[in-house]
């Protein structure tokens, strides 16, 4: 287990997003990226992505509030050794969720490496 504050978590998370190729970024809509401590009902669970991915947007799709991809600190941080390693998982974390936002299931995600 590594030792992050809340505001460096929040730094190796824009460090990650920043990392993203421009394309990608840009094809996002309407997602916001948040950071909590843990989630509440699976404690170990690392990041969850909540929301309409863009594959299943249709013409009606409107006046909804932000996706939400959300990380969890002290999760992330219960399965690393040290900060590398931690920026690694975060890395690892965000284009996870982000790929469910594109409409990547699970199982793809697994047998591309991004489980």
């Amino acid at each position: 287990m590594v030792d992050v504050g809340p505001e460096r978590f929040e730094e190796l998370v824009a460090d990650a997003l920043d990392e993203l190729p421009e394309p990608l970024t840009r094809a996002m809509d309407n997602v916001v990226v948040l950071v909590e401590d843990r989630h509440g009902e699976e404690p170990d669970l690392l990041g969850i992505y909540e929301g309409v991915a863009l594959t299943e947007r249709y013409s009606d799709y409107g006046g909804v509030l932000p996706d939400r991809i959300t990380l969890y600190r002290l999760a992330l941080a219960d399965v690393c050794a040290d900060e590398d390693e931690l920026r690694e998982e975060v890395a690892v974390t965000v284009v996870h969720e982000i790929a469910h936002h594109f409409g990547i299931d699970e199982a793809t995600l697994h047998r591309l490496g991004w489980g």
